[in-house]
């Protein structure tokens, strides 16, 4: 019988512009990889994996606005 994965829900923690997306749906990402940069108030800040596995959906473009709450990507 095989394990049963489980999903990772990265979501923003605050109101920011998508400057740069790192990685692309289908990436196997390890913890602590940036996924996306946001930017906020001049400051960049990195969102990062807090598993290992693999870029499942990812939901910004660079250039869009996330507010707080919002998801970013899905780790499998």
């Amino acid at each position: 019988m095989r394990g049963v994965s489980v999903a990772e829900e990265i979501r923003a923690e605050m109101v920011a512009n998508v400057w740069k997306v790192v990685v692309a749906q289908g990436d196997s990402v390890e913890s602590g990889d940036t996924l996306v940069i946001l930017e906020s108030m001049k400051m960049e800040i990195p969102v990062m994996s807090e598993s290992d596995g693999t870029v499942a959906a990812l939901h910004v473009s660079e250039g869009d606005v996330v507010q707080e709450g919002d998801i970013i990507a899905v780790i499998e």
